[in-house]
């Protein structure tokens, strides 16, 4: 099999390789919380140029207003109400969270070329050309159709998470004002 690649699939490959580096070495092993957050912004923004190079403009846009935007201001917002310094990153961070994370990142990497090298990225032909999704109301109606129908479960779930993020980051604040 011969596999040919042109300026979108390297685009795409620049983008996915620099998400990788920097959730590595910015987010997983950064010893500053504001920095891991702002590494965090350039890991979403990574994604959202992935995003891009597939067609899903929509996606994208979004990727970086709610993630990039809304939600990283949310991070910083509880770090800095938290006042999170290195040293209460100290619990969880010793060498051997650290040697697991850089393998766990190394094996994701490993993958992600042997993919490359094989030709086989994952693709899932849904038999949706550009004239079906015209048809069907563009993108976004084929979106919402498919988010609200199809993946229900994963759309929830993701909500369910979502919550427990609150509810997480309001205990750690209670907890923190009542030791004061």
């Amino acid at each position: 099999m011969e596999l040919t690649f042109g300026a979108t699939d390297i685009f795409f490959y620049v983008f996915s390789g620099l998400a990788l580096l920097f959730a590595l070495f910015g987010v997983v092993l950064g010893k500053n919380p504001i920095s891991c957050a702002f590494s965090l912004v350039l890991v979403f923004f990574c994604v959202a140029g992935d995003y891009a190079l597939l067609q899903a403009h929509f996606v994208a846009a979004i990727q970086i207003l709610v993630y990039a935007g809304a939600i990283m201001v949310l991070f910083v917002f509880v770090i800095m109400l938290l006042n999170a310094d290195t040293k209460s990153l100290d619990i969880g961070r010793g060498k051997v969270s650290q040697v697991g994370a850089g393998i766990l990142c190394l094996a994701l990497l490993a993958m992600f070329v042997w993919s490359i090298q094989h030709g086989t990225v994952a693709t899932k032909d849904v038999g949706l050309t550009p004239e079906k999704i015209e048809s069907l109301g563009g993108n976004l109606m084929v979106l919402s159709t498919q988010m609200f129908s199809d993946y229900i479960l994963p759309f929830e779930l993701t909500s369910l998470l979502l919550l427990v993020g609150i509810v997480g980051s309001v205990a750690l604040a209670k907890r923190r004002v009542e030791t004061k």
